[in-house]
């Protein structure tokens, strides 16, 4: 019986020990899952992947890409003394950057104006020019209210951050409302490429289809490469100086006729004389390069109004930019040009001028003199001649521009 009551003792204080470890897990498991649940900032394992997860969208929601609608914006009064500031965003393949100046409704009308800002910040030449472009701009610039002029310019990185800069000082006083949104000149030509590899061949400078050179036929696949939303731009040189309101160059658009896709100024010299050489001797009577007004002179690509939705919606322009029609027509005009979507127009304008308005020489009074004193000086005050009135001065090859 001593035996038995020793045995039981032992047992006693074996289960007695197992219960005391029981519990000692138990407070164990207790603080870890109070830990988890009830800790710092009372976090757990949903609601941080949950958090995580917000961050992500966030991060790839200010995303750009290389869609010309991508912006932030930042809004200043018109007029006002009070200079507002400036929103950057940049990432993704693209880059953009919008300023605004004035209260930017969404219903508000706006004109939109494009211009190609590359290699800016490497060329004095080029800044001054701008500097002439923007300040008449300004200084002849009128819109009604709830009308605003967007302001595109194609850039690369360096001059984008000089631009922003000059155009504090240009656009100081502007008495409209505006925006400016810079967009990068890769990503687009990242988009235009592989619309234009095919004609680059026949109106570039150099040999063969340049991927950089896609960049210079923009206007020919514009209606492509912007949101659907956006139904009319202007293209502009920079080396322009405007001496009426630009508000008036997009009442054009009102005048374009049925069927007709660009608005467009005649070439203002005897470059398409020269260039079409080969056909016009192998086509003795025709009006191919002959000057007005009863000739077909060419176009000049320094101010054009480009109708996108006219464009999308044209099946003749379309099967025009196909490679197959593009090589037929280089081939049967003998055409080899070097002005990129100049020689374009140029030369679809011979065959098809139904889709071209043209805008009288004022709004593009070119200023270049070059074939005059190269080979050309017998004929070529007919295509130079222009009666006026001049609303665009357009210093082209470098010309100097009269003062107003």
């Amino acid at each position: 019986m001593g035996i038995l009551r020793l045995i039981a003792r032992t047992m006693g204080r074996i289960s007695t020990f197992r219960s005391y470890q029981f519990v000692l897990l138990l407070a164990a498991a207790l603080a870890v899952v109070a830990f988890y649940y009830f800790g710092s900032e009372k976090q757990n394992f949903s609601s941080t992947t949950k958090r995580i997860k917000q961050t992500q969208a966030s991060h790839n929601s200010n995303r750009n890409d290389a869609d010309l609608t991508v912006d932030t914006r930042l809004s200043h009064t018109a007029g006002s003394e009070e200079q507002g500031g400036e929103g950057r965003e940049i990432g993704g393949e693209g880059e953009g950057f919008r300023s605004t100046k004035g209260d930017i409704e969404g219903a508000d009308q706006r004109y939109h104006a494009l211009m190609m800002f590359t290699k800016v910040d490497k060329s004095r030449s080029l800044q001054d020019k701008f500097r002439v472009a923007m300040l008449s701009m300004v200084k002849h610039g009128h819109f009604l209210e709830g009308e605003v002029l967007v302001l595109h310019f194609v850039s690369d990185q360096a001059s984008q951050e000089l631009g922003e800069k000059m155009l504090e000082e240009f656009l100081l006083d502007a008495t409209f409302k505006y925006e400016v949104m810079f967009h990068d000149v890769v990503a687009l030509t990242q988009k235009l490429f592989p619309i234009v590899e095919a004609m680059q061949k026949h109106f570039s400078a150099g040999s063969g289809a340049y991927y950089s050179d896609a960049i210079f036929f923009m206007s020919v696949a514009m209606h492509h490469i912007m949101p659907e939303s956006l139904l009319r731009i202007v293209q502009l040189d920079l080396d322009l100086k405007y001496r009426t309101n630009i508000r008036d160059l997009f009442q054009e658009f009102d005048r374009f006729p049925p069927g007709a896709v660009i608005g467009i100024t005649r070439e203002m010299q005897p470059v398409y004389r020269h260039t079409f050489w080969q056909y016009r001797k192998e086509n003795p009577q025709t009006r191919v390069g002959e000057p007005p007004p009863d000739g077909l002179p060419g176009f000049n690509s320094g101010v054009m109004l480009l109708d996108l939705g006219a464009m999308r919606a044209s099946a003749l322009y379309n099967q025009l930019l196909e490679p197959s029609n593009v090589a037929k027509l280089a081939d049967q005009y003998r055409f080899r040009g070097h002005l990129g979507d100049q020689d374009f127009f140029t030369m679809i304008g011979m065959e098809h001028p139904e889709l071209f308005y043209s805008l009288t020489c004022g709004w593009n009074r070119q200023l270049c003199t070059w074939w005059r004193d190269h080979g050309y000086a017998d004929v070529f005050q007919l295509y130079y001649r222009c009666d006026g009135p001049f609303y665009i001065y357009h210093g082209n090859c470098n010309s100097p521009i009269p003062d107003d």
